[in-house]
């Protein structure tokens, strides 16, 4: 197979079948929330708190995709696919493990997880046995982060696409037969939900085992499941780490606002859960320019375009803001009806309206940050983003969500309000950093590392 050529990747092309892609699996998510909400608020709360602990333990599994992605970028701008492929099958050893063992936990542990979580008792009944079968098969979505990576740093975004597409229309059948009953299969609610997301992420992680075979010729021989190269392994985990505690620490925070929210009540989880499920169309938007974006620098990095890179950065930045500011007003002004899709609670439905029109100063701060955090890390400047992170959130998110939100009494527009603060703080600090080209340094080592010390073009 031949390298991608640098000159044929463009955002607009990369980052369009990112979006599909990534929509398509929230679709999946919003589909699952929507029909069940036809079952009752207590089950979409189950869901929801279920979704967040599936989630944390997916974050798992994104270092070693996420780090891999950026050093095979770094081969691919290199002009040395066989490096690329090397790394890719590293990442499959890597990922295999670690997603035993992480499904293991999460089906041991569920209960105490969901209690953790102080789920009010009513609702772990419905959320005990979705969390143990969705935690229990996430070694399929360990292996299909790392084959969809694989794919991505080639600029192949369509096949993953398509993939996607496909395991959306299964769930949504699955849905149909098992969380109503129709054609005979029995009716098993909320677990029904789980089964046909399985069974859908099954089908994918076969769909995309083929598509890596024939699209890069990667292959894995029964010996590379034992063999971690230590420079291969280090390049990836120098990168991967940071980015894996980062949004640990994310989820982590994020896990304790929630808590927060469950002090308000089932209506709270409930209407944030339906906020967030609408919204998160608008982070899809910054979320696929931002990897494109990363996609470019990572192949503009290896072939030593440093000034391209700097100027590629700035107009991904503009077309993310764009794109989610537009998004996010459409959101805002149509949020009742959008809202009365899921519920009939016309306080829940208030609380989640409110929710979308925060969403403009909150998608906004986030894809600020997004666009800037990945191109740093493309170039392999990952510790500095984790560093602001980690002090933000547990400095500014955190205690200024349970500030606004319970000791000041403002609910859920207070947490959202936190929210934001964390989001721009961070953006802006990334700004600053990407302009006085503190990564550079950073970027010089990645493509002395991929292809080898030689002058960098302007």
């Amino acid at each position: 197979m031949n390298a991608v050529p640098r000159t044929r990747l463009t955002l607009a092309a990369v980052a369009w079948p990112l979006f599909v892609e990534s929509g398509l699996r929230v679709m999946i998510q919003t589909v699952d929330t929507l029909m069940v909400s036809h079952v009752s608020d207590d089950a979409v709360a189950a869901v929801g708190v279920s979704g967040q602990l599936v989630t944390l333990a997916l974050m798992m599994f994104t270092f070693v995709g996420a780090g891999s992605t950026v050093v095979m970028t770094h081969h691919l701008g290199a002009g040395d696919e066989r490096g690329a492929d090397r790394i890719a099958v590293l990442a499959l050893a890597v990922n295999g493990w670690l997603g035993l063992l992480v499904s293991a936990s999460v089906f041991a542990l569920a209960g105490t997880a969901l209690r953790l979580m102080q789920l009010p008792p009513r609702l772990l009944g419905l959320a005990t046995p979705f969390l143990t079968l969705m935690g229990g098969t996430l070694v399929l979505e360990s292996m299909n982060v790392v084959r969809g990576a694989v794919l991505r740093a080639r600029g192949r975004t369509r096949d993953a696409m398509v993939v996607a597409v496909g395991q959306n229309v299964l769930n949504v059948a699955g849905n149909c037969l098992l969380l109503f009953g129709l054609l005979g299969f029995p009716r098993l609610g909320v677990l029904g939900v789980a089964l046909s997301s399985v069974a859908s992420r099954l089908v994918a992680f076969a769909a995309l085992h083929l598509l890596v075979r024939r699209r890069t010729g990667v292959r894995m021989r029964p010996r590379d499941w034992l063999s971690f190269p230590a420079e291969r392994l280090r390049r990836v985990l120098s990168v991967g780490l940071p980015i894996a505690a980062e949004n640990l620490c994310w989820s982590l925070a994020f896990l304790v606002v929630t808590s927060f929210v469950a002090r308000m009540g089932a209506g709270s989880l409930a209407a944030q859960s339906y906020a967030l499920q609408i919204a998160t169309w608008a982070t899809l938007l910054g979320a696929s320019v931002a990897f494109g974006n990363q996609i470019l620098v990572g192949h503009l990095v290896g072939d030593g375009a440093f000034d391209e890179a700097h100027r590629q950065v700035g107009r991904s930045l503009r077309a993310g803001l764009l794109l989610v500011l537009s998004a996010t007003a459409v959101l805002a002004g149509v949020a009742p009806r959008l809202v009365g899709a899921f519920t009939r609670d016309p306080v829940v439905a208030a609380s989640a309206a409110v929710l979308l029109r925060l969403a403009i100063l909150l998608e906004t701060g986030r894809t600020s940050n997004l666009v800037v955090i990945n191109a740093l890390r493309a170039t392999g400047d990952s510790v500095f983003p984790v560093l602001v992170a980690m002090a933000s959130m547990w400095l500014v998110q955190v205690p200024l969500a349970w500030l606004l939100g319970l000791r000041l009494g403002m609910g859920l527009p207070g947490v959202w309000l936190a929210l934001a603060a964390d989001e721009w703080l961070r953006a802006l600090v990334m700004q600053r950093r990407w302009r006085r080209r503190g990564w550079l340094a950073h970027a010089l080592r990645s493509r002395q590392a991929a292809r080898g010390a030689g002058p960098a073009r302007a």
